[in-house]
Parts: structure tokens; C-alpha cells; sequence
């Protein structure tokens, strides 16, 4: 069973490498990188000289929380379901890597492949944001148009939110819109699934339209198809990700380190994030061994 690692990057090409080499060719990658990502143009081929990378793209301009994110994710799932051979789709990000063998990550989803593995909960969820996350949707999130992580930047952002909120400003939805279900970017999907997606964009073609200035639309797109489709009593709501939501080593989620080892090796995940250099340079080493 061929299987299809999606992969949305900006930066440590080091470790792009050491989640390439860890696949054999079982798995073919597909990635996106940042178009403002400082990897070089002979990092790029190096990368493109394995086997099993099928495509390295950059087509978007990707800020934190903007739509150019979601749609980085679904050029990657248009290039990767092209080939017939991909039965299962996973979707990870430059700084996530395996953390079961190969043999393991082979069997177990050769055994589930009737499964998906997503989050999911009905939005609006309690704890999850400003309004249980219908802020992200019902206003204009200007994070396409500003830069989140630049300090005067993001005073705009906020400013054109809360003039929203002064005058009542409220975005709405088409009467066809599905129910909303939103949870977290990373998943692994199989063929069905991602069929259905498909079939659903091409029957609602204004659907991503409507995720402009969406805060993180990645964390709704996909969700709200499948929750709403034949295939949701085939989804477990486990997305398969280990990623620790505490701040540490001065990011959040944390940027793991050597002390997340037995963690790790206690979950029943098959990818954990975040893994920075060099912070991360230890657990990975272990992780490898």
C-alpha cells in the first residue's frame, strides 16, 4: 500500500532530510515550502535528488493564520491524490517526525485502512477561543494581510477586530454551508476520504472562498467536509499527533527536548511536533536509536 506524506515547510532543512530518509518507498512526499523560506536553491535539488520526493513546490507567501496555509495543504492533497497508487494521505508539517518504526507505521494503518484519523468537535466548543472559536470565522481575521509575528503588525490585526465588534460587523454563510466542526491541522486520511473532499470542493467551488481571513481556516476546511459527510462514522477522533499545548523551551506548543523521550515512546501517536535545531537535536537521536 503506497502511502503519501504531505509535508507544509518553511525552514530547517536538516531536518527535512531526516524526515525524508526515514520513509522507504512505500511512501512518496510532497511538499510545500514557504516562498519566503531562506532554503536555498541548492538545498531545494538536494532535497528533490531523493527518490521518494515526488514534488517540492512554492507557490504561497504563507503567514501565520492566513488562508495561504489551507491552500498550500490542498494543492499539496490535489498533486498527491493524482497518483492512484496513494492509498493514505498524512498531512505533517517541517517540524513534526515519527515516532514509531517503520514496520509499525506500516501495519497499523495497513490494518485501519478503512479508517481516518482526524479531530474534530462541533464548533462553537467551549475553551476554544473567543466565542468557542466562531470569532475566527465571523469576522475578518487580517492575518493575510499583516504579519501576526511582526509587533506593529499585529496591532492592526486587533484593531480592525475589535472595530468589527464596536459596530457589529458579522460575516455570514451561505444557506448550503455545512455544519461547522473545527480541531487541530494534522491528520492521516485514506483514499475515501480525501475522494470526498475532493468531490465536495468541485460541488461547492465558493467553499474555500469563504475561509478568507479565517484565523487558521486549516482547522476547519477539513473537518467541516467529513463531519458532515457518509464517511464520519469511519473517522476516529484521533488524529495520531503528539504535541504538548504548554510552553516550553520558548515557543507553544513546546519545542520537544530529551525529556519527552519516555512521553513519546508511551503514546500511541505516530508523529509528534514541535522538533527544533538544536533543541530538539538530542530527542532525535534517541528517537532514531
Amino acid at each position: 500500500m503506497k502511502q503519501a506524506i504531505l509535508i507544509t515547510a518553511y525552514k530547517n532543512y536538516p531536518h527535512l532530510e531526516e524526515i525524508i530518509s526515514f520513509f522507504d518507498d512505500d511512501f512518496q512526499i510532497y511538499i510545500h515550502l514557504d516562498k519566503k523560506s531562506l532554503i536555498s536553491e541548492s538545498e531545494i535539488q538536494q532535497l528533490l535528488a531523493f527518490p521518494n520526493v515526488k514534488s517540492l513546490r512554492q507557490i504561497y507567501n504563507v503567514n501565520w493564520g492566513g488562508v495561504n496555509h489551507l491552500k498550500s495543504i490542498v494543492h499539496l492533497l490535489e498533486l498527491a491524490s493524482e497518483d492512484s497508487k496513494n492509498y493514505y494521505f498524512h498531512l505533517i508539517s517541517g517540524h513534526d517526525f515519527p515516532i514509531k518504526n517503520l514496520k509499525q507505521f506500516k501495519d497499523f494503518f495497513q490494518e485501519n485502512r478503512e479508517l481516518s484519523f482526524l479531530e474534530y468537535f462541533k464548533v462553537p466548543f467551549d475553551g476554544w477561543g473567543n466565542n468557542g472559536g466562531l470569532d475566527r470565522l465571523v469576522y475578518y481575521n487580517l492575518f493575510d494581510v499583516f504579519n501576526y509575528k511582526d509587533n506593529v503588525q499585529i496591532r492592526w490585526i486587533n484593531k480592525a477586530l475589535a472595530y468589527q465588534k464596536r459596530l457589529n460587523i458579522e460575516r455570514s454563510f451561505p444557506a448550503w454551508f455545512p455544519t461547522v466542526y473545527g480541531g487541530s491541522t494534522w491528520w492521516s486520511l485514506n483514499k475515501k476520504a480525501i475522494e470526498y473532499i475532493k468531490q465536495f470542493q468541485n460541488q461547492h467551488p465558493t467553499y474555500l472562498k469563504r475561509f478568507r481571513h479565517t484565523l487558521c481556516s486549516e482547522e476547519f476546511y477539513f473537518q467541516t467536509i467529513l463531519m458532515n459527510s457518509p464517511l464520519q462514522d469511519a473517522i476516529r477522533n484521533n488524529n495520531l499527533r503528539y504535541i504538548d499545548w504548554t510552553p516550553r523551551n520558548g515557543n507553544n506548543p513546546a519545542i520537544l527536548d530529551t525529556t519527552d523521550l519516555a512521553k513519546l515512546e508511551n503514546s500511541d501517536a505516530f508523529f509528534a511536533r514541535k522538533f527544533d535545531f538544536p533543541i530538539s537535536n538530542g530527542l532525535l537521536k534517541q528517537l532514531k536509536a
